[in-house]
């Protein structure tokens, strides 16, 4: 498709808003696609800046200053380390307003390389897609409807969240939704995570994380053998975890992850950790599977304690919750829900609704509409060092404007009763 084709297509996909609206829109949609050199600059710019779990400041700072200098009103980095910035609406300041967020961390180690490799039309390095080029959405959509002079019913509050992976537990959207000053006013979020435009998760998966410490008295492998192992209480445990039927329909799973622990080849352990994930956008069946899994700790414990000579001392297990996201839904029929489908169809993408763990789980499990959904070009290859997007310009751009698009719609729906 020719650049100026692809243009008026945009325009004309702006169809679903009122003329005047409209109007505006595909004028943003017009500025975004003359700031493509710019976004892909900016995206390479903030893939460099690392941002390991709990090490997301220098990022943080950097989406402070950028808020700032894009005239977004009460900009701040908040106690957990979010950045926050509010475009104001039509309506009057104080009421309902809209969130559109997306997270600073990735899972990648302090001292990963995050040198970013073009090659092409593609990008490489590692978080480029999950979750820098929703960062660098927020900060082109903001630049596009400023230049548009694009107004939207209801303020939003555009968020860079810290903590969305794996050990950040979330903390930064929680933290939003329980102590941010914005908490109460939050009618509807929109979580910006990763490259495929045409996914929409309405569905948040629950998880439930534990460490378990193994314990014993420990010896050496000849001269205290027959006492009791904490490393045969522990590989008991994996035995009857993977031995628990649990549902196809809602998808329930486990997984017993890492192992850590131990003394030399020729010692009995004193300690051997085990950490172990279980999943389900059910709340109840992951309640379930929570309770079984303790009780089999404790099985496996009595178990090599029965076995084995406790002369010594016995076997112990301390249970510690490492990780607790909250399951929940917002209804395929939802307003939001209903008219992102619109919108991403009027942009071409058939959609999807999915089922994941995003920062979204959050708000979902409180009863706030929320969904999360990607931008950009697509890619793949996500919490890889090889991870890449795609740049090629027309899906690029047609990819943040479907997100921009999407993000007027639902701060323009009636939020006031919600």
């Amino acid at each position: 498709m020719a650049f100026r084709t692809f243009i008026a297509a945009l325009a004309l996909s702006a169809s679903f808003a009122a003329p005047a609206l409209a109007q505006d829109i595909a004028a943003a949609k017009t500025a975004l696609a003359g700031d493509y050199d710019r976004i892909v600059k900016e995206l390479i710019t903030i893939t460099e800046i690392p941002a390991p779990p709990f090490g997301e400041q220098a990022r943080a700072e950097y989406f402070a200053k950028a808020f700032k200098d894009l005239g977004l009103a009460e900009v701040a980095i908040d106690a957990e380390g979010n950045v926050t910035g509010l475009r104001r609406g039509t309506v009057a300041a104080g009421g309902a307003l809209v969130v559109v967020s997306a997270h600073l961390d990735t899972v990648f180690p302090k001292g990963t390389d995050v040198t970013v490799r073009r090659e092409g039309n593609t990008l490489n390095a590692p978080g480029v897609g999950d979750d820098t080029v929703g960062l660098t959405g927020l900060l082109a959509w903001v630049r596009a409807l400023n230049a548009a002079k694009v107004p939207t019913r209801h303020d939003v509050l555009f968020v860079a969240t810290v903590g969305e992976e794996g050990p950040g537990d979330l903390r930064g959207v929680r933290h939003l939704f329980t102590k941010n000053p914005y908490k109460g006013q939050i009618a509807a979020f929109i979580s910006v995570d990763g490259s495929d435009p045409s996914r929409i998760v309405n569905q948040a998966v629950g998880s439930k994380r534990y460490n378990i410490a193994f314990t014993g008295p420990g010896g050496h492998s000849y001269g205290a053998f027959g006492i009791v192992n904490p490393m045969a209480a522990m590989a008991d445990a994996v035995k009857r975890l993977y031995e628990t039927d649990v549902p196809a329909s809602p998808r329930t799973s486990f997984a017993a992850s890492v192992v850590s622990g131990g003394t030399s080849v020729n010692s009995i352990p004193d300690r051997i950790e085990l950490q172990v994930d279980m999943r389900s956008p059910d709340p109840k069946a992951l309640e379930r599977l929570e309770k079984r899994f303790l009780a089999i700790v404790d099985e496996a414990v009595a178990a090599e304690n029965y076995a084995r000579s406790t002369n010594l001392g016995e076997v112990g297990a301390e249970k510690t919750r490492i990780g607790d996201r909250p399951a929940g839904a917002t209804a395929d029929k939802h307003q939001l829900v209903v008219t992102s489908q619109k919108v991403l169809a009027e942009h071409g993408f058939q959609t999807q609704l999915l089922a994941s763990s995003t920062d979204s789980n959050i708000p979902m499990s409180l009863g706030v509409p929320a969904i999360t959904v990607g931008t950009g070009g697509g890619g793949g290859r996500a919490h890889s060092v090889d991870e890449y997007v795609n740049i090629e310009r027309n899906a690029f751009i047609g990819g943040l404007s479907s997100g921009m698009a999407l993000l007027v719609a639902v701060a323009d729906l009636d939020w006031t009763a919600k």
